[in-house]
């Protein structure tokens, strides 16, 4: 499949690689040329991360580009360009009046309403939210979001596109703000630098308790199973009771992430560290939580 990535930046890139890895034919879009090494450079090196990865020919698969009008002939299209609805806005102006009226086009968002983003638009049926995380080519995360107006056969097209590519998308069936992954992840965030502000524990002890306790269950399961297999709903409940009404529900932005530059000191070789570990650990869990697929699969087979 021909599929257009209009903007090869941060996380485009990533996405890029992606489909690369997976077989797909892919036009990257970025208006500065500058930046074109540089996306080679990522994908090739994310190739490089896995040796299993038969990539080889992903060079031939590429196309850079400067102009939308190159899209002409892809078949799905994902947009990855600034959280910003003007902007995004102006590149779905662009790409409706290049591709078909058939092709999906996705957008790469973590927070907009995606029936916002289709409000305006020719033919609001094709577009959807496709929520992709860092690193992009190596995570099985993808959320999948509908807006009010997207049609049966643009979703069910990314569905099969995310799992071509080895996801094991989450399906968002209301488009609401944040979508599922960011409502958790920023609720957790507010009760930790909660937690911070009051002078319960500092910085490095709210880490290790979250990464000793959440660490252990969340790369394989979430928290309605792991509600299941420690007590159940009626033990949860009755913790609850006392523990809800204590914490944050501050709707303002907390002071302390508003102050901070970043909550650790880094030199540029601790930096770089950290971020080759995020890489390698996330293609550690790949391979873990395919594993771990399999086994369930097995195990339903023999049940």
């Amino acid at each position: 499949m021909t599929i257009g990535v209009a903007g090869v930046g941060f996380l485009g890139r990533g996405i890029a690689a992606c489909l690369l890895i997976h077989g797909h034919r892919v036009v990257g879009f970025t208006p500065d040329a500058g930046a074109f090494a540089g996306v080679r450079k990522y994908i090739q090196d994310a190739v490089d991360e896995m040796p299993e990865c038969d990539a080889g020919s992903w060079s031939e698969r590429y196309i850079e580009t400067q102009s939308l009008k190159d899209f002409a002939e892809c078949e799905f299209v994902i947009e990855s360009v600034l959280e910003d609805l003007a902007i995004k806005s102006h590149v779905f102006d662009e790409l409706e009046a290049v591709v078909a009226s058939d092709v999906p086009i996705a957008s790469n968002t973590s927070a907009l309403p995606i029936s916002s983003l289709q409000a305006a638009r020719k033919h609001p049926e094709r577009f959807l939210g496709m929520h992709w995380a860092q690193p992009a080519y190596a995570t099985r995360f993808m959320e999948l979001i509908r807006g009010e107006q997207t049609g049966d056969d643009a979703f069910e097209k990314a569905v099969a596109l995310a799992r071509s590519v080895g996801k094991d998308p989450a399906i968002v069936r209301k488009d609401v703000p944040g979508f599922i992954i960011n409502r958790l992840g920023y609720a957790m965030y507010r009760e930790a630098l909660h937690l911070l502000e009051s002078g319960v524990a500092d910085v490095e002890s709210i880490d290790r308790a979250f990464n000793n306790a959440l660490g252990l269950w969340a790369t394989f399961c979430g928290p309605f199973r792991w509600i299941d297999i420690t007590g159940g709903p009626a033990l949860y409940a009755k913790a609850m009771k006392g523990v809800l009404p204590t914490l944050s529900n501050a709707a303002e932005v907390p002071k302390a992430i508003l102050d901070a530059k970043s909550f650790y000191e880094y030199t540029p070789e601790e930096r770089a560290y950290w971020e080759a570990l995020l890489h390698r650990r996330a293609w550690s869990l790949l391979r873990l939580q395919e594993e771990q697929e399999s086994e369930r699969q097995s195990s339903k087979g023999t049940g």
